[in-house]
């Protein structure tokens, strides 16, 4: 990695300090940026996104998309963690922790709230910034593009009734004009536009001038993503500065739950002889969220002043930081991943 890369911890933090404080300071500001939403898609974080996954994708030799049946056991393993495992797991960890451990410390009219969000948070596997992670861990981008097509895939039908489920509801009301149109923001049209201008580049200037454009854009997809960051936080500063017990105490099963879910994802493709460039972005989304869908499903369920929405929220808080920790682990842990033989 980069020396700027070295340090996406420290800008990380940085960023999420200055959007709390903005959004603190500036609350007239940042509610004009939040209302700028189609079907409660908020439009600057999508162009933000658009600026972080098109560089990431212009990588992608969609022609090599046929090979992909080699992978089968890495995208086994991703759809067995997000669909089998993380939404139970962290309904059990909330409410281990947040019923239970933490009872005491937290309004008990809004425990449940609490819970509820996070299941909403781990029932919606990662979308966008699982290319910025694989990336960071040189992960195979012809298996993470495609991994995560078939996890939206599987959401559009999967999403509400695991939610639905957990929550011990005969009904949920998912917004689906939000889910469809942050799929067609988030995958559809990037996928679209990086095939197009690759197709372009390699056409009109050849394999030397491609690869000029990506060196010129590596830098662009994580300023946006700290862009990114400034706003989320910024959005919910005031909320965040007035509750710091009540985030840490959520936070906990988020930590746990990231922990555990990209560790047995990354043992279980080692024990299965994936390679160590699927095994890394099978990790990495198995473990993080697609906390846009989360948030939005959050506030159009329960409110926007709800703890549902609040504990969605923490979900970005932990998700930043906590993912670059497991992006490190997974790259210092390559010569041990790839010793599977001297077990």
């Amino acid at each position: 990695m980069s020396l700027f890369e070295r340090h996406l911890t420290l800008w990380v933090v940085l960023c999420i300090a200055a959007g709390t404080l903005l959004g603190h300071v500036l609350p007239g500001a940042f509610a004009a940026l939040a209302s700028a939403e189609v079907a409660k898609v908020n439009l600057p974080v999508a162009v933000l996104i658009w600026l972080m996954i098109i560089p990431m994708l212009l990588k992608v030799d969609f022609a090599a998309m046929r090979q992909l049946q080699q992978h089968w056991k890495g995208i086994g393993v991703t759809l067995f963690i997000n669909w089998a495992v993380k939404p139970f797991s962290m309904a059990l960890l909330g409410w281990l922790f947040l019923r239970h451990a933490f009872a005491d410390w937290l309004p008990a009219a809004q425990i449940d709230s609490y819970i509820s969000g996070l299941i909403l948070l781990a029932a919606a596997p990662c979308t966008a910034m699982v290319f910025v992670w694989s990336n960071l861990c040189r992960g195979d981008a012809n298996f993470t593009l495609s991994q995560v097509a078939l996890n939206d895939a599987i959401m559009v039908v999967a999403y509400a009734p695991v939610v639905a489920l957990l929550l011990g509801l005969s009904a949920i009301t998912v917004p689906w004009d939000t889910l469809l149109l942050s799929v067609g923001l988030y995958i559809v049209a990037p996928v679209l536009v990086a095939a197009l201008l690759r197709r372009w580049i390699l056409m009109r200037r050849g394999e030397a001038a491609l690869q000029r454009v990506l060196r010129k854009l590596g830098p662009v997809s994580l300023c946006a993503l700290l862009l990114t960051l400034v706003l989320l936080f910024g959005f919910q500063g005031q909320q965040i500065v007035k509750q710091p017990l009540v985030i840490a105490l959520i936070a906990v099963p988020i930590l746990i739950q990231v922990y555990f879910t990209s560790g047995l994802a990354y043992l279980l493709n080692r024990r299965l002889g994936v390679a160590h460039c699927v095994a890394g972005p099978s990790a990495l989304i198995g473990a993080s969220n697609f906390f846009e869908l989360a948030v939005a499903s959050a506030v159009g369920l329960f409110g926007v002043h709800s703890g549902a929405a609040l504990a969605t929220v923490v979900g970005v808080l932990i998700e930043v930081p906590v993912m670059l920790s497991v992006v490190r682990i997974v790259n210092r842990t390559q010569g041990w991943y790839e010793r599977r033989g001297e077990r």
